[in-house]
C-alpha cells in the first residue's frame, strides 16, 4: 500500500453527527495505513475551519464549502440524466484535484465514504477501490415517494431509480462495497446482484459517551419528567419523527403524565420543527453545547422514525449513557439489540405512547434498562471492533 485517497460528502471534523462520526474513525483507521488525501465538502465556515486544522495530520487536503442551490442541481440533474445526488455534489475543482492525485501514480487505494462521491473515481483506475455506501440511498428516497404531491412523488421516484442504477453501476466497479448493516446489505445485493458486499458496523465512543464522564449537567435540572430526542433537525426522517410524536404520541403521555416535556435537541430545526414548540410541553432547543447534557437529563430517549436506514447513531449513544430507550421498529432494525433486554421496540405511536407511559412510572425499570443498554453497547459496539475488519478490506490485492 502506497497511499489513499479518502472522498467524502462531508468533512469529518468535527465529528459532531451521524454521518460525520463513521467518516472520522474510519478516516483515523486508514490514517494507520498510509498516508492520507482527504477530498470532502463542508457545510460552513465553521466545519471549513476544523478541517484546516487537520492538514498538518494529511498528505494533503481539499475542502469545498458546498453552496450549490438545491435549484441549480435539480437542473443539472434533468439536463443531464443524473441523480441530484451526484449534481448536487459536482465540482470541477475537486474532480480536478482527484485526478491530480491520481495522476502522480502515488495512490495505491481509493476509499469513498458516501455514494455521491463516487462520481469522482475514474473508471480506469486500477488499484483498490473500496466503496462506503452506509445506507442504500435509493431506497430511501423510493420510500419518500410513498407520499406528498405529485410533483415531489415524481421527483423522489426519478431520484430512486437513477440512484439505484448509479449504486449498482459502482457496485460492479468496486473492490468491495460496504454497508453500515447486515439488513442494508442484504437489501444492496438484492437489488444490485453485487457479490462483493460487506456490512461494516457503526461504533461508540463508550468513554466518551459514559453517564459517569466529566460534561455540564442541565441546570436547572426538570424537576418533572422529561422525554428527549436527538438529531439533525433539518434532517427530513427526524422532521416526520418528531412531528409525530409530538402531534400523537406526547397528549397521550401527558394524560398519564401530565408534567411531561419533550425536549427535541438539534441544530439547525426548520420551522415546521421549531412551530411544534408551540404544543403543550414540547421544546426545541436547536443546536446545543453538548448532546450529552440533554442526554444525561432524560428519563427515556425516544427514536421514533418512520423512515430510518441502517444504524442509528442517536440510539447507541443514548444505550451508552444508561438511557432507556423506546425506537420504532425502523430504528431498531440495524442494531444487534433484544427488545425488552436492552431497549423497548414499538411498532406505532400508539406503542410509542404506552411504553414511554409505562417507563415514566416505574423507574426501576428505566434503571434495569438503562444500565443493560450500557453494558450491551461496551461489549458489542467499541470502534475497535466494529473496523477490526477494515484492515483485510484494504489491503487485499486488487481483484479485478
Amino acid at each position: 500500500m502506497r497511499e489513499i485517497l479518502f472522498l467524502a460528502h462531508r468533512v469529518p471534523w468535527p465529528p459532531d453527527r451521524g454521518d460525520k462520526i463513521r467518516s472520522f474513525h474510519i478516516l483515523k483507521k486508514l490514517q494507520t495505513m498510509a498516508p492520507v488525501h482527504v477530498g470532502a465538502f463542508a457545510d460552513d465556515a465553521r466545519d471549513m475551519e476544523c478541517a484546516e486544522a487537520e492538514r498538518a495530520g494529511l498528505a494533503s487536503l481539499q475542502v469545498e464549502l458546498r453552496d450549490k442551490p438545491g435549484w441549480f442541481s435539480g437542473i443539472e440533474a434533468l439536463a443531464s440524466g443524473k441523480p441530484v445526488s451526484l449534481t448536487a455534489f459536482g465540482s470541477k475543482a475537486t474532480q480536478d484535484w482527484v485526478d491530480e492525485r491520481l495522476a502522480s501514480g502515488a495512490i495505491s487505494h481509493v476509499f469513498v465514504f458516501s455514494g455521491q462521491m463516487a462520481q469522482y473515481v475514474p473508471a480506469g483506475f486500477d488499484g483498490r477501490f473500496v466503496m462506503d455506501f452506509v445506507d442504500v440511498d435509493s431506497a430511501k428516497f423510493e420510500s419518500y415517494a410513498e407520499d406528498g404531491n405529485a410533483l415531489m412523488r415524481w421527483v423522489y421516484q426519478r431520484e430512486g431509480k437513477k440512484l439505484s442504477g448509479f449504486e449498482t453501476e459502482i457496485a460492479q466497479r468496486a473492490d468491495a462495497s460496504l454497508f453500515v448493516s447486515e439488513a442494508e446489505a442484504l437489501l444492496f445485493r438484492q437489488r444490485s446482484g453485487a457479490a462483493n458486499v460487506v456490512a461494516l458496523g457503526n461504533g461508540i465512543d463508550t468513554v466518551f459517551y459514559d453517564p459517569a464522564a466529566s460534561f455540564k449537567k442541565l441546570h436547572p435540572v426538570f424537576p418533572d419528567p422529561l422525554i428527549v430526542f436527538t438529531g439533525q433537525m433539518d434532517y427530513r426522517p427526524n422532521i416526520e419523527a418528531v412531528s409525530d410524536f409530538a402531534h400523537h404520541a406526547m397528549p397521550a403521555i401527558r394524560q398519564a403524565h401530565p408534567e411531561t416535556t419533550f425536549a427535541i435537541v438539534g441544530r439547525n430545526p426548520t420551522p415546521a420543527v421549531a412551530e411544534l414548540s408551540a404544543l403543550p410541553g414540547v421544546q426545541v432547543t436547536g443546536a446545543v453545547e453538548d448532546v450529552r447534557t440533554w442526554i444525561a437529563g432524560a428519563d427515556v430517549v425516544v427514536a421514533p422514525l418512520r423512515i430510518a436506514r441502517g444504524i442509528q447513531n442517536k440510539v447507541l449513544e443514548a444505550m451508552a449513557m444508561g438511557k432507556p430507550v423506546v425506537a420504532s421498529a425502523a430504528a431498531a432494525e440495524g442494531i444487534d439489540a433484544v427488545d425488552g433486554q436492552h431497549l423497548l421496540v414499538a411498532k406505532d405511536v400508539e406503542g410509542e405512547a404506552a411504553k414511554v407511559s409505562a417507563l415514566l412510572s416505574d423507574t426501576d425499570e428505566r434503571m434495569r434498562l438503562g444500565s443493560a443498554a450500557r453494558t450491551h453497547v461496551m461489549v458489542h459496539y467499541g470502534w475497535d471492533a466494529q473496523l477490526a475488519q477494515l484492515d483485510a478490506l484494504m489491503a487485499d490485492e486488487p481483484a479485478k
